[in-house]
């Protein structure tokens, strides 16, 4: 008995080194929950900081690529019919025309000479120095009649026009839809200055994508 209770009261006096260790790791786990709830902080700062960084850098670039590269536009009406329909979705080359002169044929966004704030995608049929009349529904380009083959003939306009030469530093424009298309003959020429770039493609829809 004697010897019992000497050994229960020594086992009751020890430290028991579990308790001790659950203890201590107990002390320490208050103290990591602290430094894990400032290191969440922290991180999550760090998140927020490089999540704004990316945007604002993607912004830039996107920026920088719609001024001087590429645009995406949105066809408006069926004046290039059956080239492009109302709503067909472009990508406008903007820096072709930084290394090179719009070429005739080429399908060109422009801003609208009588009124800036709009823009316009039409064909160029003439360039500075040639001559342009439009008889029976026929486009001459210095007497030589234009092979607008693209035009169906329901398209074609029978109204005559012309002749007029275009001055230097413009270009005479069209639309494929002839029947139904403001362009030079209405409103005259377009200033290079005021041409955006040049339709390189359509994407959407997916089923007519073409580049061009």
């Amino acid at each position: 008995m004697g010897m019992a209770w000497r050994l229960l009261k020594g086992e009751t006096g020890m430290e028991n080194p579990s308790i001790g260790r659950l203890a201590t790791i107990g002390g320490l786990s208050a103290d990591m929950s602290s430094d894990r709830d400032d290191g969440f902080v922290g991180s999550w700062w760090d998140y927020t900081i490089a999540w704004v960084k990316t945007v604002l850098t993607a912004a830039v670039y996107t920026k920088l690529i719609v001024l001087f590269l590429f645009q995406v536009a949105r066809v408006d009406g069926q004046s290039m019919a059956p080239t492009l329909a109302d709503h067909d979705r472009l990508i406008v080359n903007k820096f072709t025309y930084q290394v090179s002169a719009p070429r005739m044929g080429d399908i060109v966004m422009f801003y609208y000479p009588a009124n800036p704030d709009e823009a316009f995608v039409k064909r160029i049929i003439a360039e500075e120095g040639d001559t342009v009349r439009i008889a029976a529904g026929h486009v001459y380009v210095n007497d030589r009649p234009l092979d607008d083959s693209y035009v169906p003939a329901a398209y074609r306009s029978h109204e005559n026009f012309g002749p007029e030469t275009v001055r230097a530093g413009y270009y005479f424009v069209l639309g494929d839809h002839r029947n139904d298309s403001s362009d030079s003959r209405e409103w005259g020429l377009v200033p290079k200055k005021y041409i955006v770039g040049k339709v390189d493609a359509r994407w959407w829809p997916l089923t007519h994508a073409r580049v061009f």
